[in-house]
């Protein structure tokens, strides 16, 4: 978005209600009143012990914040709010006698915890705070709630540095030998208020106001302008939180945990948010405000240590616990204050919980009859699944943290350091775990990525090469350390004053970006084991936690499968990819990318190719490659018999074949000056200058490759075409599918299909036996989106590669744009998330709704699909299930990711779940 501040598009007049009573609102009206203040509104209305109080929505916040003021309205409707609730508790706030105190507290409709601003008793000055000791009976109560609140009110709303106050409180503490808060006596805490009054008239310019409505207008704001402070916009990127929706603000009447031994104040779950095991979880402080349970200024008592304190307030909010719990249907995150032997609730909300929880909650909840299946399945997500599919390091045993780079590919890899892909395969051979680290990796290194545990690079983003393969290969990758300086001539990296060489072990947490040295414990994901093994194997190698977990994730997977429209297939290269990705699930293979099949000790044949000086010597390298090819093929159709397998044509500019353009021609100048170069040298440079292009994405490749390099197409189609036959004759059943990469004209897939088709009617001829193999294109141009209803003329298939289409429509070079512009247009509202990450909705999903409508128009019965990165990205999928594709396409240990997603996306578009 251009303009990442909230905007009021609504009129704001005198009838617009921009307050609302705890007792006049419901959880339903979630975007007006935010999460906490619905849920106020929710408990009120349960009958359930919540101070009274009101809400100011979120309307008002938006406008302030795009307008500097608040409405007009809004400070008349205010003071009747407050009026009312002054006259329900028979006490005016600030009150000189006994005075009314209130919070004054954030609540987005999204939770971010701990992300905008919260001031407490607020109408305390220096005359009410008289009130309130006698009324309390209570000096020290009362002096220790005003520095409380010039404390927060001097942080949060004059923005004073926390510290200048903390370093008094410690300088009282000492004076008074106190080893706490609650240990400073009426006396000190009288001193302290006047000192911290002292620092907000020095580092604000201002007194601290004695006005109690004062107060309370300048705390609001301070909350309305928390909503776009650093950490909540960084928050809210991370959460995928959109930034115009505003903050609402809680106005509530205090009640107090700080009044002595027979007062507290706690937080606690209906069920353990860690791990989803059944049993009340929470913490507990005595003579403390809710703030201090979440500073952690003292050590907390549990909810058994509350139970034997206090037991009738334990034994009610045992009783309220189970209710909310039963009334919302899941793990309820609560906080709780007892004001002299009172229970009084603060807030409730649907509580965060880990990946684990998530599974196993969704399933106790189906157990208890509170939810049905599918609730259940709306209720995980992908990205959950997604984190318990790797393995993880022991977060309790010794680490030494090197640097920090972009978590590429999730995981946890320990490994000795390799600089080069030759070291890598020939360590790893002799049974050594290696650890492949390059600046950036290129295609020529995908034998030493397959032979390592990990990848590291100092270069690169999310969507470098080495990131997409390793996302590929289930790799653990992280990518961008700038902090490393590599030396791969000297076999060495440095990195914050360390060096290390090549066989030094090293650690990567590709979840987290983080870099460790030596090697650390790792703890496997059995979720794995089950996808690869079954339930029944599974299960009987995990304890009975574990197979809790395993059960619970089998469950809500098989779910997802019966409910999904969606097929899911993988992208896969090798027969080895493809019997992993049939284990983890996957219906077919959507990309076969052929030009993996190049690399290596075959990457000479292709030299030949480009180096023959006529047909006959380019006829000898292509029939040589015919066999390895037909080989590979018939071996990835057997491993996925009965399934579709969509086979691309070679696709990347051939110059990617060929050596490093500068490492060739330095090779080639010292050895003419030393007296004479390798012909072969001089011929293949010579190759090299002229296949050399200004920006080869855009240049000699894909299906231009098959028009301009007489025989390379027709030799692909030919082995697959061959291995097609074969399969049958032994048996199989082959479902395969041809793909012509980067076509953006109707007539470039004419040309090219009446080659295949001849090809085909041969192969099949020879073979004695009919051969059905659909041809059709990639997607990956703008122009051939538009046209989309010619091309599918020719075309029996449309398969997205959502890679490159993101690509051209933006004009973004994949590797360049991430290292260069990203972090810039994330911070400035540009995206929200990286379009490489997540479809890009209003543009390049408009032109696949576009391509799809198109595409039906002309033939009905076309097959789509998408085979790029996005395809296992878990908001994609259900951008790609409402847009009517047939199939989605991803990386094969992200195949359980978009099962799941894909059931998610037919309930959301079902039932609205």
């Amino acid at each position: 978005m251009a303009d990442p501040r909230p905007s009021a598009s609504f009129p704001v007049g005198q009838r617009a209600q921009l307050v609302f009573d705890f007792a006049d609102g419901s959880r339903d009206q979630v975007d007006l009143l935010g999460g906490k203040g619905a849920n106020l509104a929710e408990m009120t209305n349960l009958g359930l012990p919540v101070p009274p109080g009101f809400t100011i929505t979120t309307e008002a916040c938006r406008y302030y914040l795009s307008q500097g003021e608040e409405p007009q309205s809004l400070r008349v409707q205010i003071t009747m709010a407050l009026r009312r609730l002054e006259d329900q508790l028979g006490r005016r706030l600030g009150d000189v006698q006994d005075p009314l105190l209130v919070s004054v507290r954030s609540g987005a409709k999204f939770s971010m915890p701990g992300m905008m601003e919260t001031v407490l008793n607020v109408g305390l000055n220096d005359y009410s705070v008289k009130g309130l000791a006698d009324a309390a009976g209570n000096e020290r109560f009362a002096w220790d709630s005003y520095r409380r609140l010039i404390q927060m009110f001097g942080k949060t709303v004059l923005d004073i540095p926390g510290e200048l106050f903390e370093n008094e409180l410690d300088a009282a503490k000492r004076r008074a030998g106190a080893r706490s808060d609650v240990e400073l006596p009426a006396e000190e805490l009288r001193e302290v208020v006047e000192t911290f009054k002292q620092i907000v008239s020095t580092h604000s310019g201002r007194e601290f106001p004695q006005d109690p409505r004062e107060q309370l207008d300048m705390a609001m704001r301070a909350v309305f302008t928390s909503w776009n402070t650093e950490r909540a916009r960084i928050y809210r990127r991370r959460e995928r939180i959109p930034h115009d929706l505003g903050t609402a603000v809680n106005i509530c009447a205090m009640v107090f945990g700080n009044l002595g031994d027979s007062s507290g104040t706690g937080v606690c779950f209906t069920r353990d948010p860690a791990t989803g095991k059944q049993g009340a979880y929470g913490d507990y402080l005595v003579n403390a405000q809710g703030e201090d349970v979440v500073a952690g200024i003292r050590n907390t008592l549990s909810l058994e240590d509350f139970s034997r304190l206090d037991p009738a307030s334990h034994a009610e909010l045992g009783q309220i616990m189970r209710r909310l719990e039963t009334h919302y249907r899941d793990l309820c995150d609560i906080e709780f204050t007892v004001e002299r032997g009172k229970l009084w609730m603060l807030q409730t909300r649907v509580g965060k919980r880990t990946a684990a929880a998530a599974f196993r909650i969704a399933t106790q909840l189906i157990d208890e009859r509170l939810i049905t299946e599918d609730e259940a399945l709306h209720r995980v997500t992908g990205a959950q699944l997604g984190q318990l599919l790797f393995p993880q390091f022991d977060t309790e045993g010794p680490r030494e943290l090197l640097t920090k780079g972009m978590a590429a590919s999730p995981g946890a890899a320990s490994g000795k350091l390799v600089f080069d892909s030759a070291t890598a395969v020939e360590w790893a051979d002799r049974g050594e775990d290696v650890l492949l680290c390059r600046r950036e990796t290129t295609p020529d290194d995908l034998s030493g990525m397959v032979a390592a545990v990990g990848v590291l690079t100092s270069r690169g983003g999310k969507t470098s090469h080495a990131a997409v393969v390793a996302r590929g290969m289930g790799r653990t990758c992280v990518c961008g350390a700038e902090e490393l300086e590599i030396d791969v001539e000297s076999h060495t990296l440095k990195v914050n004053g360390t060096t290390l060489n090549e066989g030094d072990v090293v650690s990567i947490d590709g979840t987290t970006g983080e870099v460790f040295a030596g090697r650390l414990a790792v703890m496997a994901s059995p979720v794995v084991n089950y996808l690869e093994k079954g339930l029944e194997a599974a299960v009987a190698e995990a304890d009975s936690d574990t197979s809790d977990l395993v059960r619970a994730v089998d469950r809500l997977l098989r779910h997802a499968d019966r409910t999904r429209r969606l097929r899911v297939r993988a992208n896969a290269d090798t027969a080895e990819d493809a019997a992993r990705a049939r284990d983890l699930g996957a219906e077919g293979i959507g990309l076969c990318r052929t030009e993996h099949m190049f690399l290596g000790e075959r990457r000479v044949l292709i030299e030949r190719l480009v180096l023959a000086d006529g047909s006959a010597e380019r006829d000898a390298a292509l029939a040589e490659l015919l066999p390895l090819q037909r080989a590979d093929f018939v071996a990835l159709l057997t491993e996925m018999d009965g399934l579709p397998v969509t086979i691309r044509l070679l696709d990347p500019p051939l110059h990617e074949f060929l050596p490093d353009r500068t490492e060739l021609a330095v090779k080639v100048a010292v050895a003419q000056a030393q007296g004479g170069a390798d012909p072969e040298d001089e011929r293949l440079l010579a190759a090299v200058e002229r296949l050399r292009e200004s920006n080869p994405m855009l240049g000699l490749r894909g299906v231009r490759l098959g028009l301009l390099v007489p025989g390379l197409y027709a030799m692909q189609v030919r082995a697959i075409t061959e291995a097609a036959a074969e399969r049958r004759a032994q048996g199989g059943k082959p479902v395969v599918e041809i793909m012509v990469p980067l076509v953006g004209s109707v007539m470039e897939l004419h040309l090219i299909r009446d080659e295949i088709d001849g090809i085909v009617a041969e192969v099949a001829d020879a073979a004695g036996a009919p051969l059905h193999i659909p041809i059709g294109t990639m997607i990956e141009l703008p122009r051939a989106a538009l046209t989309a209803r010619r091309i599918a003329e020719a075309a029996e298939f449309f398969s997205f590669g959502t890679n490159d289409l993101t690509q051209t429509t933006w004009g973004f070079s994949r590797d360049d744009v991430e290292a260069s512009i990203f972090a810039t247009y994330l911070e400035k509202g540009v995206f929200t998330v990286s379009p490489f990450e997540s479809l890009d909705r209003d543009g390049v999903g408009a032109l696949i709704r576009t391509a799809v409508a198109a595409g039906r128009q002309t033939r009905p019965s076309i097959k789509l699909g998408v085979c790029g990165e996005h395809g296992g990205d878990p908001d994609s999928v259900h951008f790609f299930h409402d847009a009517g594709l047939d199939y989605v396409s991803c990386s094969p240990y992200r195949v359980p990711v978009a099962r799941l997603e894909s059931g998610r996306a037919a309930l959301a578009a079902d039932t609205g779940l």
